[in-house]
């Protein structure tokens, strides 16, 4: 039995999102946190050494490794983009070159967020209540809105900024999950055109999901997608599309639901054949699961989405199974539940902000305008008041006033010297007059579009991020950088040869090759013997007489992390050979 839809939405409420607004938004989001910053600790400087070795040929394209040893991400598919684009592009730094491939995933996850939408909107059970004498929204126009609505809230996700700007595995990995649910919801939507094409985007998401070192999420994520699919299909809810290039096939043949599940099934042997399905595990098992730390991630991280998505599971709780609630509520369930469970719970929680940005967008056409009023106020004064916060702590660095502010940063960055930047300056007033401007407009008196209630939240997680990446760029890269104690630590050994290393962990080795410009041999290997200098890590400094002759070497410094006492590198000297 049909259920009727709770969205009531006029053709007023759904004019679109003008589309260069649209792409200045998403310009604006994206290119901050990938240009003229520094790698940052840990998993970006991890990933980016990772990629320096395969790119200079000291490191296997199908085993990565770091100095003979493997990578702590497994998954070869995301090193070797970045690998790519340093060969591909030695014209640029490396670390520009490597920001290439990811600022593009960033974008296809966006670009596949909205299409999700709008495919899982073209639903039939998705559409808004027929009026009496006309006037309901267009269905290509309603869709259109929607997928503009879900665009904003993913971007107004707090956690999405910092870790989508990284050059991980983990945004290849998100980019990937938005193709597949991408995928998802044109399968789910019968009027899409050329299903071979969904076909293909479903294969290559799995593929590339197996071979970023995800491969149980491409199981379980790809066959509960497909189940929903399915039953969706038994329960008449949804038609199948099908494929134009086995007109002379059964009906059940051609359809495309069927080749994605081969597919699927495919990908998924490969993965097993070339070793990259391995047994999983629990990395914490249950019972030590910290389950309010885990609730308190999830308020956060995906704040403003998630309350969105719960109103949207209860408004819409007579269509939840569904494809367009379906669909995404299975992928937000997959991600969530890993996340619990992860060592790194907000990097495997980031797979479900696609998701969610999807729920989210279907709550806009059952909202009172009233609750939409209280969230555009909460926005406003929220992120109005982190600028002002961000804008204060930068003017005090600049001039000394006020003295608090200024003295903090010079305690929490010791010997930090902050400088002037016409241009970052100038990008950073212009995003604050920007959100002055769309402040003004937000609440000024227009015709209401149901994408309204998100755009102050996607534009001040947007405002935040580019005056962190402009304003406090310089601090950011002195506190969250391994240049300065890769640099302190070239400044003790000569760099014209090689320098033995015991216990470094893969960031610090990658920054110390980077920064320091230094040729790193472990202190395992029979390369070592003609090695004068010796950088140990701490934690391996009790046990260092077992791997080399402390005879043959004295202690020349200590060089710690200015911002971060707790982290320092010793340095020795050899003595004699």
């Amino acid at each position: 039995m049909n259920q009727p839809t709770p969205a009531i939405v006029s053709q007023s409420a759904v004019r679109r999102l003008p589309r260069l607004a649209l792409l200045l938004f998403c310009v604006a989001y994206v290119l901050p946190g990938f240009l003229g910053r520094e790698p940052w600790k840990n998993h970006d400087v991890s990933a980016f050494g990772v990629m320096l070795e395969m790119a200079a040929g000291h490191s296997g394209w199908w085993s990565p490794q770091v100095l003979g040893m493997a990578v702590d991400e497994a998954g070869p598919l995301p090193y070797w983009l970045g690998a790519a684009f340093i060969r591909l592009l030695p014209f640029f730094s490396p670390e520009f070159a490597v920001r290439i491939p990811f600022a593009l995933l960033l974008a296809l996850t966006l670009t596949c967020t909205w299409y999700t939408v709008y495919h899982l909107a073209r639903q039939p059970a998705a559409q808004p209540v027929a009026f009496a004498f006309g006037g309901e929204a267009n269905p290509t126009d309603y869709a259109r809105a929607l997928a503009d609505a879900g665009l904003l809230a993913l971007v107004a996700c707090l956690g999405l900024a910092q870790l989508s700007h990284e050059t991980t595995p983990d945004l290849a990995r998100l980019a990937q999950v938005s193709l597949l649910l991408f995928s998802a919801a044109r399968l789910a939507h019968a009027g899409a055109r050329q299903p071979w094409r969904t076909v293909f985007t479903w294969s290559l998401g799995a593929l590339s999901l197996v071979f970023s070192g995800a491969p149980w999420i491409a199981a379980i994520l790809g066959g509960g997608l497909l189940f929903v699919l399915w039953a969706a299909r038994r329960g008449g809810s949804s038609t199948a599309p099908e494929t134009d290039w086995l007109l002379e096939a059964p009906k059940s043949v051609r359809d495309p639901l069927l080749w994605c599940a081969v597919a699927l099934a495919l990908v998924l042997t490969t993965a097993l054949l070339t070793g990259q399905l391995a047994t999983p595990d629990l990395p914490i098992p249950l019972d030590q699961v910290q389950w309010r730390n885990w609730g308190k991630l999830l308020i956060w991280f995906t704040w403003p989405a998630w309350p969105l998505a719960l109103w949207t599971l209860w408004r819409w709780r007579h269509q939840l199974l569904r494809p367009h609630v379906a669909l995404p509520l299975w992928a937000v369930l997959v991600s969530a539940a890993h996340s619990a469970f992860a060592d790194e719970r907000d990097r495997a929680l980031l797979l479900a902000l696609p998701a969610m940005a999807a729920l989210a967008a279907f709550a806009l056409p059952t909202l009172r305008r009233s609750v939409s009023a209280l969230v555009d106020w909460f926005t406003l004064l929220f992120f109005s008041g982190c600028a002002l916060v961000i804008w204060v702590i930068w003017f005090a660095m600049q001039t000394g006033v006020p003295a608090k502010p200024a003295a903090n940063v010079a305690k929490l960055a010791p010997g930090f010297v902050p400088e002037f930047s016409f241009l970052l300056f100038a990008l950073g007033a212009l995003a604050t007059g920007a959100w002055v401007w769309l402040v003004v407009w937000r609440v000024g008196k227009h015709r209401q579009a149901i994408w309204k209630s998100l755009i102050l939240p996607a534009a001040g997680s947007t405002l935040c991020w580019l005056l962190l990446m402009t304003l406090w760029l310089p601090l950011l890269d002195f506190g969250r950088s391994y240049g300065p104690i890769s640099r302190g630590v070239a400044g003790l050994v000569d760099r014209k040869q090689c320098v033995l290393a015991d216990g470094l962990t893969q960031a610090q080795t990658a920054a110390l090759q980077y920064h320091g410009e230094l040729k790193l041999v472990r202190t395992e290997s029979d390369l070592g013997v003609t090695c004068r200098s010796l950088v140990v890590s701490p934690d391996s400094q009790p046990t260092l007489d077992n791997r080399v002759d402390l005879t043959q070497w004295a202690f020349k410094a200590t060089v710690r992390r200015l911002t971060d006492s707790k982290e320092s590198l010793l340095v020795y000297q050899r003595v004699s050979r």
